[in-house]
């Protein structure tokens, strides 16, 4: 995953497996993993949330028909990591 990421530039990625959270549910049983994503590019500038998405969905390709089962994220541009509100809703 993360070699694919790194075709947005990101300033730092952050990536949490939480499969083990999800034993049990139909698409672990599939073998797809939960995973939690905060990924920190100045290629999301302008951009809103859904067109960050995408791009990350774009860049994983088919991995999001496989071993992705869901992916929860947080696509930030490096003044908006920065930031102390942006902190907070991190927590």
């Amino acid at each position: 995953m993360r070699q694919r990421l790194a075709e947005l530039n990101p300033v730092s990625v952050e990536l949490r497996d939480d499969s083990a959270l999800h034993a049990g549910h139909e698409g672990a049983k599939s073998g797809g993993g939960h995973y939690h994503l905060v990924i920190v590019s100045d290629c999301f500038q302008g951009l809103g949330t859904l067109a960050r998405h995408r791009m990350i969905y774009a860049a994983l390709g088919d991995m999001m028909r496989g071993p992705i089962h869901a992916l929860a994220i947080r696509a930030l541009t490096a003044d908006e990591a920065e930031s102390p509100s942006s902190q907070k809703e991190s927590r």
